[in-house]
């Protein structure tokens, strides 16, 4: 992991449009970005382990990180995959406890990391700025509860089709979009198996899209969005 100390103007920006920084006054935002530091990672390499206490609140300025948790059984439960402006990590660090998640790099990242002794400086001068921590918490919280109902309530294909709603540009109607990372960790982050992850692409084709390599074309938008909130089609991916 390398680190460097500058921050460029693009870095502030992203920072600032991160649900941490979003409603954080400008002089605030700027104190904290000043103790901030960047790091490089390589795709593969860890940001920090399961059980390691927590020093600093990241904010992802490029590539993607999984948060994940090794199972009692060796299996990889992904929690999480973040990317470009999206923070995460704050009320572990602010309390300094041990982190109940690891984070890996799944392409070669940069991560801005804002110590938290900094930052509960801040919120010793400027109390009202804890609203900031608490509405990036209640975010990820919402976020998480989403995605439980999605593994428990939706079947797979469905799952698939929101995944790659997420990805299309807003307001297009057909789209080619990149896979963020590769299937194996697209499984995971959905709660399937490879396997399934494939023939749920397969039967997405009937909606039309074609799935090439690491990219996914997609005639329909709106069909893709009908499918992926319609619950009379449910039992399209029953079986997976």
């Amino acid at each position: 992991m390398t680190m460097h100390q500058s921050l460029t103007p693009l870095h502030r920006r992203i920072a600032c449009q991160s649900r941490l920084f979003a409603t954080l006054p400008g002089d605030v935002a700027d104190r904290l970005l000043d103790a901030a530091h960047l790091k490089k990672l390589r795709r593969g390499q860890t940001l920090f382990h399961h059980g390691d206490t927590a020093h600093a609140i990241h904010i992802v300025t490029e590539g993607w990180v999984k948060l994940y948790r090794i199972a009692p059984n060796g299996t990889e439960a992904v929690v999480g995959v973040m990317t470009r402006g999206q923070s995460f990590g704050e009320p572990i660090a602010l309390r300094r406890a041990a982190y109940p998640v690891s984070a890996e790099a799944t392409t070669n990242a940069e991560l801005l990391a804002i110590p938290a002794l900094a930052f509960l400086d801040i919120l010793h001068a400027h109390p009202e700025t804890a609203i900031s921590v608490l509405s990036a918490t209640f975010l990820h919280l919402q976020g998480l509860v989403e995605q439980i109902e999605q593994l428990k309530a939706r079947p797979g294909a469905q799952r698939v089709a929101e995944f790659l709603l997420e990805l299309c540009p807003e307001g297009a109607e057909s789209a080619t979009v990149n896979l963020p990372y590769d299937k194996a960790l697209i499984a995971g982050r959905l709660g399937m198996k490879p396997e399934s992850l494939s023939r749920a692409f397969a039967r997405l084709r009937h909606f039309g899209v074609n799935v090439h390599q690491a990219s996914a074309s997609i005639a329909s938008v709106s069909a893709l969005h009908g499918l992926a909130h319609d619950d009379a089609t449910g039992c399209l991916g029953r079986a997976i």
